[in-house]
């Protein structure tokens, strides 16, 4: 039977499709803008025929109408990484919180969690019958590849990206066209706090460095101070238009690369449509799973990696706190602990923690000690630098009083008085 075939076959409208649902069920729901709004509109319209379904996703970028009060007979969330819309939920007690490292997450569906029905949205088939899972490919395609049922909306607003990114229509059992434009994200605000930070963590970055950042006015702040560099690669979780900017000058080349030459590797995207539009079928962008982008022992391969990731409290000790305020989660662990250990086991490899020095010079985000019930995401044997707009603390081989100096000294002036009696107290210093 031809692919044509498999596909007309399989053609459904997104209320058929989500019947295919049941009571009890596990559901994995694609990533970030790659989630499949239509068939989750169809889900929720659909709830009165689900109790106790599981929906497990990391960043929901969407409504998340399966967690809103009243929706708790029919919808249990599993956030993997607690986003905007999902927040509430978890911390009210309507949605629970599983910690993970990303890379890991695959390995999840395997073992721990297994998948009933996967929720995704991909490109439209090229000639042979392939769909790309453009921007999401990260847990998605494990998701897809462990799943019992693949119900996948097709959407012709889905770039077609290159790699490891592919299902053929023959591995999904219900297909829903049905397109949209995907979800965007507006450009972050930077001020003159991210610019400081930006230009102090540019000063650590090399030519011919590659480079893993986020997304948000940090990076996009280190970004604007990279302009003068050459030969910068990139081997990251995800990268949005700053990278973009940067490929287009010529700045960003991956010819360096010590692995994976001349690609940007990549396991999921966000951004604007420039972005999108730049990734469709784009050879030099190498799309994977996570469990190989941000597996520690893929990372290493890239010699002279910098890691840059931001966090909400840094305690005297180096210990970080990147995704809970004391009790609350607010968001996960993603990638930061993969690609910190990653970066630590490469050939020059080097990882930066960075941050505001407080919140609007009103709480520090140095602190004594870290909020009571606050988990350590990034253990104080693992980090580099921390940058603030005030400097550098190399904390890698310091001892603790060597760290609590550091740290000071790039702690908000206002805060250092404080800071400086808990390090004479801590350290019997007169």
């Amino acid at each position: 039977m031809s692919w044509k075939s498999i596909y007309n076959d399989r053609l459904v409208s997104g209320e058929i499709a989500v019947k295919h649902i049941k009571s009890g069920d596990r559901i994995v729901i694609g990533h970030a803008v790659g989630e499949p709004s239509h068939l989750i509109r169809n889900m929720v319209e659909n709830k009165d025929d689900y109790k106790d379904v599981e929906i497990i996703h990391m960043v929901a970028m969407g409504d998340s109408e399966y967690v809103k009060p009243g929706m708790e007979d029919h919808f249990r969330h599993n956030a993997l990484f607690v986003g905007g819309s999902t927040r509430d939920a978890v911390n009210a007690g309507r949605a629970d919180f599983t910690p993970i490292f990303f890379y890991e997450i695959p390995s999840l569906f395997k073992k721990n969690l297994p998948v009933d029905v996967a929720l995704v949205q991909v490109s439209k088939p090229d000639k042979h019958g392939y769909c790309s899972y453009g921007v999401s490919v990260d847990y998605t395609k494990p998701a897809c590849e462990s799943a019992k049922i693949v119900i996948a909306q097709v959407n012709e607003y889905m770039p077609r990206t290159l790699g490891d990114s592919f299902i053929h229509v023959s591995d999904m059992d219900y297909i829903v066209e049905y397109n949209e434009p995907l979800i965007e994200l507006p450009p972050a605000k930077i001020g003159d706090i991210e610019k400081k930070i930006g230009e102090h963590c540019a000063s650590l970055i090399e030519d011919g460095d590659t480079l893993q950042l986020g997304i948000g006015a940090i990076p996009d702040a280190v970004l604007q101070f990279l302009t003068h560099k050459k030969n910068l690669g990139i081997h990251s979780e995800m990268f949005s238009d700053g990278v973009v900017d940067l490929i287009e000058r010529g700045v960003i080349n991956n010819r360096n690369k010590s692995f994976m030459q001349d690609k940007s590797v990549v396991t999921f995207l966000m951004g604007s449509q420039k972005l999108y539009d730049f990734v469709d079928n784009n050879p030099s962008v190498e799309m994977r799973s996570v469990d190989f982008v941000n597996n520690p022992n893929i990372v290493m391969k890239n010699d002279n990696i910098v890691c840059i990731n931001s966090c909400i409290q840094v305690d005297l000790m180096g210990q970080v706190v990147s995704d809970s305020i004391g009790l609350k989660q607010i968001s996960g662990v993603g990638g930061q602990v993969d690609f910190i250990r990653g970066a630590s086991m490469a050939k020059n490899g080097r990882s930066i923690i960075a941050m505001p020095s407080s919140i609007k010079g009103k709480i520090s985000k140095i602190v004594p000690f870290i909020d009571e019930g606050a988990s350590v995401t990034t253990s104080r044997n693992d980090v580099d630098y921390v940058v603030t707009e005030y400097g550098i603390a190399n904390l890698k081989g310091r001892t603790l009083r060597e760290r609590a100096e550091a740290l000071i000294r790039i702690a908000h002036p206002k805060f250092r008085e404080e800071l400086t009696k808990e390090y004479k107290r801590r350290f019997n210093i007169n």
